[in-house]
């Protein structure tokens, strides 16, 4: 029957907690719009905002549904994005996380001053976390301290869901690399070389291929059949960004006013003609955006608009009828290296009471020539746990040194008996500094958590990979449980353990009493880090939402995570178990812990019982488990429980010395009166 019961409840938390799709009525609780103006889309699951007229003017979206992506404690991280048909950011909420350090660590606050950063921010930008390193048109946005690998799992986030949803509903927003004209390339080119080059495009439009267009119309016009192979219009288009181009096609003047005016985000295209067609119509206004002509890349047309500039040719040019500069826009990704289209419109009538013109198009394809262009090597899509890693290699490098040194160490422990306790302090000093303050790598139950919560859900287990720093001593740990037990990260690897250690050797300097708590009762009170992990599993199983706050009972995230800057209560909790650590031994750890509870547990799978033992250890002599802080030698038999075991090596030390194990000192002086009575007898 309770099986039954478990796996009734088992199967209602799967199913409530794989997607929780915001709701229409929902929506205007984040987003101040008129819902009457909300339409569900039929293709994404994303909301369409129409306008007064009905037509789309942005999107809403949840980034869950669109990029899954697990926060760093394994839990769901969704922000509701709002962003309009250019791409830019109007709007972006947290709507779900559990990341602890903003959950109940920092608060969530910092993470929404986060998220408001992208206020403004154009998708087509490369949008980054952290200190702007180039001169490139990357975005960098401030990260957050202390929650780096929370935030940038975030962006990865927001980044992806909008990506994903401008690929198909906004034109050309999608980012991509964008190649600048190389500005020290300069080749002295006459005009025909610059058209053998390819520098400038030519195309000649016949009166018969523009007659073809209109053919079966009511606008046929038999003098262009007539004269089917004499020219309509030659047309010629060339890119000024290119010094090649400009140096040599037009004079200093005309130069000087097209740097002095264009914009870093806009590319000038001249266009110039020979010929009876007027590439601009009679009703073009200078200074405004052609109607007669349009420029097409990636299907999407691209903003162009008359930069209204006083065109003078070089006099080696020859002469031209009609010319006009574009100032084509960049800021939506038109790449002036890549193909582009330049689409020709031909138009006969006119807009009457009983008619509409007719309007044919002819499109010429502009290859530019690479050559001219600078090289970019294509940018390969890292992953967020890849550029993690990239970006700490340093540190991952040294704490790599330190675990293998530590290995070395322990696996030669007879290295570290002399003068012990100094060594002991050395290495552990290294644990506070640099993996606990420096290098945030205190592990907690979060990560364990974490992963249960995905392995329940059926999620990736990626999220593991966003912190390496941690990943590397969780590795280290679990190779260590299989040769050792628990004792290497409890005893050397935990901040916070350090901490508490300390602590009760601050306290001997003073001569403060010490509470040695009976084997018998330690024995018992044993369990309590057991029912505290067990409490923590089912709540993550039956009442996730207070996992959270259940976590807390660890002290690590206040003293070392933030290292104590945090609401009192908290900093409160975790001096309370320093303090009572210069009474009572590492009291936290050996009584409460739920990290050393699972430890305890998978430490159960080494294959070594290597603190070495003597048969008579226990008895006659017992001077290991007089001196054992951690009440984890038996006393009748001084056998090692390694469950409970810190591995300080304080018990190697005593049976390893002549002078401190009673067992070497009664065989030192059985010898000696052997060696007295061989040379008196």
């Amino acid at each position: 029957m309770f099986r039954l019961v478990f796996l009734f409840l088992f199967t209602i938390f799967l199913s409530s907690n794989l997607h929780a799709i915001l709701k229409k009525d929902n929506l205007t609780n984040y987003i101040n719009l008129d819902i009457k103006n909300i339409k569900e889309d039929s293709i994404l699951p994303i909301w369409q905002v129409l306008n007064e007229k009905k037509e789309i003017q942005s999107y809403i979206f949840e980034t869950y549904n669109l990029s899954p992506v697990l926060g760093f404690s394994g839990g769901k991280m969704n922000m509701l994005v709002h962003i309009d048909l250019k791409g830019d950011f109007l709007d972006v909420q947290v709507l779900e996380q559990d990341e602890p350090v903003f959950v109940s660590g920092l608060g969530v606050t910092p993470f929404i001053d986060f998220l408001k950063q992208y206020q403004d921010k154009n998708l087509s930008s490369s949008i980054k976390i952290g200190k702007q390193t180039t001169t490139s048109n990357t975005v960098y946005l401030d990260g957050v301290s202390k929650a780096t690998a929370s935030v940038k799992i975030a962006n990865d986030s927001i980044l992806a869901s909008s990506i994903k949803v401008a690929r198909q509903k906004l034109s050309g927003v999608a980012p991509k690399q964008i190649r600048n004209a190389k500005k020290d390339l300069y080749e002295k080119l006459t005009f025909q070389e610059l058209l053998n080059k390819g520098l400038i495009k030519k195309f000649k439009i016949t009166k018969g291929e523009v007659e073809k267009l209109f053919k079966n119309t009511e606008f046929e016009n038999t003098s262009f059949i007539e004269n089917k192979n004499d020219t309509f219009v030659n047309i010629y288009i060339a890119n000024l960004a290119i010094p090649s181009v400009m140096k040599n096609l037009l004079k200093i003047q005309t130069q000087e006013e097209i740097k002095n005016q264009i914009s870093k985000t806009q590319e000038p295209i001249i266009i110039f003609a020979n010929g009876e067609h007027q590439i601009l119509s009679e009703e073009f206004v200078p200074n405004t955006s052609p109607d007669s002509f349009e420029i097409v890349q990636d299907n999407f047309p691209i903003n162009i608009n008359d930069g209204d500039y006083e065109i003078e040719f070089l006099d080696s040019v020859p002469a031209f009828e009609q010319s006009i500069i574009l100032d084509v826009d960049k800021r939506f990704n038109f790449d002036p290296s890549s193909p582009w289209t330049f689409n020709l419109k031909f138009i006969r009538g006119n807009t009457t009471l009983y008619s509409t013109p007719i309007i044919k198009n002819i499109d010429f394809e502009i290859i530019p020539s690479r050559n001219y262009f600078q090289h970019i090597e294509k940018e390969q899509k890292q992953a967020l746990w890849l550029s993690s890693m990239i970006e700490q290699k340093t540190k991952l490098i040294l704490l790599t040194i330190f675990l293998t040194t530590l290995f070395i160490l322990l696996f030669k422990y007879q290295t570290l008996l002399k003068k012990l306790r100094y060594k002991r302090n050395f290495l552990l000093l290294i644990t506070l500094f640099f993996i606990g303050w420096y290098g945030q790598g205190q592990l907690s139950m979060v990560t364990v958590l974490g992963f249960l919560k995905a392995i329940i859900n059926s999620q990736s287990l990626q999220f593991l990979l966003y912190d390496p720093f941690s990943l590397i001593i969780w590795f280290f740990v679990f190779i260590s449980l299989i040769i050792w037990g628990r004792g290497t990260f409890c005893g050397w690897l935990c901040p916070y353990g350090v901490l508490q250690e300390f602590s009760y050797y601050f306290a001997r300097l003073f001569h403060l009493p010490i509470i040695k708590i009976p084997q018998i009762l330690s024995d018992k009170m044993v369990y309590i880090r057991y029912l505290v992990l067990i409490l923590l599993i089912l709540s993550i199983i039956f009442a996730p939402n207070i996992t959270e706050y259940l976590i807390e009972i660890e002290p690590f995230k206040t003293s070392i995570t933030l290292i104590f800057d945090r609401e009192i209560p908290y900093v409160l909790y975790a001096l309370f178990w320093i303090l009572i650590s210069m009474f009572i031994f590492k009291g936290f750890c050996r009584f409460i812990c739920p990290l050393g509870a699972f430890l305890s547990l998978a430490g159960k799978l080494k294959f070594l019982d290597w603190l070495p033992r003597r048969k008579e250890c226990g008895n006659p002599c017992n001077n290991c488990y007089k001196n054992c802080n951690y009440n984890a030698i038996n006393k009748k038999d001084g056998h090692i429980k390694y469950d409970e075991c810190f591995q300080c090596l304080d018990c190697v030390q005593i049976y390893s010395d002549d002078k401190l194990c009673k067992i070497l000192i009664r065989n030192t002086k059985e010898t000696k009166i052997k060696s007295w009575r061989k040379v008196n007898d």
